[in-house]
């Protein structure tokens, strides 16, 4: 398939608000693929690239070669010339790249160039969301999308499982089981206001201390341990303090779900942005493990010595992790049956230093890349993950940084609604990193203002939210303060604006 139908498809997607439409777009276009295209199809219908991201800045893209008169670039092709970008290494490499991307638009039509651009950039926004592709693949083979689903829960890439239901149907999705060394896409949590909020949803439930680290899966197969991040990236490498503490586990095959951080000498934690810099970081790993050690915290085990257990209930999940690791690489849990328990818990939780408490249902299986209503978070203090959108220069001693951060939640139809700015809460070291990477990021130029690609997630406390017509979603932060990068998050994993107005509704009733 040309590159050209792929192009044709996103804009008719983007055409149309209809959601039924966008399936039947999609399987249209997905029935007409070879198996090796299918996995490249559906990254680029979902906004993303097969590799990810192969380090293409927005000022490589500013000077575009004449485009082609008429289109020619195949499907494959486009997907080779972005490995071989992302691969280039050594002396020359830089000039290799240019000269690679350079020749790939070359060879693209005009809205070949720019659909690759809004690509390579992240701000392909037709509406194609991942959730959409899933239900288009179903529609393509003719299975229901949960199967679709469940298999997207066990292998953890979307590409992968389009291939097998293109090539097998539903036979081949029911072929995708749970591998140890392949990370899983995890669970997450919606919020509850408070305890009482939360045992009110959930009862009875496990309550566990909700520790302000990075969320981290590691694998151990036949004496081999791997580390996995939260965007299912690989970091064995940059932690290697927890890969040789679960080496030392009894266990032969185990995936386990849990958290890193930094902790100070005192057990108390370091402020996020210790642990965040540190989990980021690929320099002088050795080094840092010595100055800033991470610490592992288990809190689930979902694959015990080949018996995938995602399926079993929270409670057995749970009794399985506590008979194989040490209560010292466990989160500390109770079961609740009243709000006031785990109100006394959460306490306990904040005195420790720690950020709040999960509340999980005790019945509930593992489901895999959702936001379920199993799992609750409380916190006392309000944090949101927002979108950096754009950035203003400094003033005074801020002068020659990039300083007040323009903050978007996510919007479930597509792209971010801005909630407000905030300077407060940055070290200089921080402003610094800031500065230099929003500069790799920017777009234009408004005066004072930056506007930057939507790629960075910040932490972001608050004291409220108050009505606000400067704003589109009719509301703004309170008092909002940095808490720090959250380098473990892509702008998908970003709180919706949905999220952000269920606590405006909740803190101002009545």
């Amino acid at each position: 398939m040309r590159l050209e139908e792929i192009v044709t498809t996103s804009a008719s997607i983007g055409e149309t608000s209809s959601r039924r439409t966008k399936i039947e777009l999609i399987a249209e276009c997905l029935r007409r693929l070879g198996p090796e295209e299918v996995p490249i199809a559906v990254a680029f219908l979902s906004g993303g690239l097969p590799q990810g991201t192969i380090g293409v800045g927005w000022a490589s893209l500013r000077d575009r070669p004449r485009p082609a008169d008429e289109a020619s670039i195949e499907l494959v092709g486009v997907d080779a010339a972005f490995e071989r970008i992302r691969t280039a290494t050594g002396a020359g490499s830089q000039k290799a790249r240019r000269r690679e991307l350079a020749a790939l638009l070359g060879a693209a039509t005009e809205t070949e160039q720019e659909f690759l651009a809004r690509l390579l950039m992240g701000e392909l926004r037709q509406g194609a969301l991942e959730g959409i592709v899933v239900e288009g693949v179903a529609v393509s083979v003719g299975v229901h999308p949960a199967e679709v689903r469940r298999a997207l829960m066990v292998a953890g890439d979307l590409g992968v499982v389009a291939s097998a239901a293109i090539t097998g149907g539903e036979a081949g999705l029911q072929g995708l089981r749970l591998e140890v060394l392949r990370p899983v896409s995890p669970m997450l949590a919606q919020t509850a206001s408070d305890a009482a909020d939360a045992l009110a949803r959930i009862h009875p439930a496990e309550v566990e201390w909700k520790l302000d680290g990075v969320r981290l899966q590691v694998h151990v197969s036949a004496g081999d341990v791997r580390a996995f991040a939260r965007t299912l990236a690989d970091v064995t490498d940059r932690v290697p303090e927890i890969v040789e503490e679960v080496s030392r586990l009894r266990l032969d095959s185990a995936i386990l779900d849990g958290e890193a951080i930094a902790l100070r000498p005192d057990g108390r934690p370091h402020p996020f942005q210790v642990t965040g810099s540190r989990f980021a970081s690929r320099v002088d790993v050795e080094g840092q493990r010595t100055s800033v050690p991470l610490s592992p915290f288990f809190f689930d085990l979902l694959h015990v010595d080949g018996e995938d257990l995602t399926d079993r209930p929270t409670a057995e999940r749970v009794t399985l992790l506590e008979a194989r690791l040490p209560a010292s690489l466990r989160v500390p849990r109770m079961i609740a049956e009243d709000a006031g328990t785990a109100d006394r818990f959460l306490d306990d939780a904040l005195a420790h230093g720690h950020e709040g408490v999960m509340v999980k249902s005790l019945d509930a299986p593992y489901e895999a890349g959702r936001r379920g209503a199993a799992w609750l978070k409380v916190k006392r203090a309000h944090t949101l993950d927002l979108v950096v959108l754009a950035v203003e220069w400094g003033h005074g001693r801020r002068q020659g940084w990039l300083s007040n951060l323009h903050l978007g939640a996510r919007d479930p139809a597509g792209g971010f609604v801005m909630l407000g700015k905030t300077f407060k809460g940055m070290t200089d070291e921080m402003l610094a990193w800031q500065t230099e990477r929003l500069l790799t990021l920017e777009t234009s130029r408004e005066g004072n203002v930056v506007h930057v690609r939507p790629a960075l997630v910040v932490e972001v406390a608050f004291d409220g939210l108050q009505a606000s017509p400067r704003y589109p979603a009719g509301v703004a932060l309170r008092f909002a303060r940095v808490k720090g990068y959250r380098h473990d998050k892509r702008p998908e994993d970003a709180d919706t604006i949905d999220e952000v107005l269920a606590i405006f509704a909740s803190t101002s009733a009545g």
